[in-house]
């Protein structure tokens, strides 16, 4: 039987006090699902369910191959998505939960307390936990069982604090999640040496990528986490 993974998207459209729309970044779910789809069985959820809302600069700027194909082909994986409440309690049943990167998860999945219990269930059943860009930002106040934050002493990649500048997005969001990520970590904050380079952090069964540029490495990353 194929393994199953987990991809979680955003349910929130609105960047931060900006009137601008925002959501999850197209390339950011179109990598990772080309490299997993033929290996895994892939479900998709989001905190509301239903539809989640794709950021229109990311179909502005991204056309790659498989970014549009994916969004010429698949839209029923982000027009169709199940609740995350669902999935609480069934780690057992998958082998990674995967945080899609945008704008939207730093306002509907940092805080949110059925994303952390999940973030933990899979973490202490030794699934793979991962995410990319903005996503790995949902990690930074999970806490575990033991009391214990997840990312202490990790090395994780996010989002740098050059690149949300260079996007001028600094004062949109809660924090920058280099910022949030370094401290969580305890300084193992790790990027590219250019802004906008690829980066993969691989601690374990942690896998993080920096920005979309990584996105297809996070996918193959998952890939060979799970064994296939």
């Amino acid at each position: 039987m194929a393994p199953k993974v987990l991809f979680v998207l955003t349910s929130h459209n609105k960047l931060g006090n900006l009137d601008k729309p925002t959501g999850w970044y197209l390339p950011e779910l179109a990598h990772p699902y080309h490299v997993l789809e033929p290996k895994t069985e892939i479900i998709v959820a989001s905190p509301k369910g239903g539809e989640a809302p794709l950021d229109p600069a990311s179909v502005e700027m991204f056309k790659d191959d498989v970014s549009v194909n994916f969004l010429n082909t698949k839209q029923s994986v982000w027009k169709d998505t199940h609740r995350l409440d669902e999935f609480v309690g069934k780690a057992k049943d998958y082998d990674a939960i995967f945080y899609v990167g945008g704008h939207g998860p730093m306002f509907d999945l940092v805080d949110n307390p059925t994303s952390q219990q999940l973030i933990r269930e899979f973490w202490e059943a030794g699934k793979v936990v991962s995410a990319v860009c903005h996503g790995p930002a949902v990690f930074v106040n999970v806490k575990l069982s033991d009391g214990s934050g997840l990312l202490q002493g990790k090395t994780v990649t996010g989002f740098s604090t050059a690149e949300e500048t260079q996007v001028g997005l600094t004062d949109a969001v809660p924090f920058v999640p280099e910022d949030g990520l370094n401290k969580a970590s305890g300084g193992n904050f790790v990027k590219a040496a250019e802004p906008w380079g690829e980066k993969v952090a691989v601690d374990g069964k942690l896998i993080s990528g920096q920005n979309p540029a990584s996105a297809t490495g996070v996918g193959e990353a998952i890939a060979k986490a799970i064994g296939v």
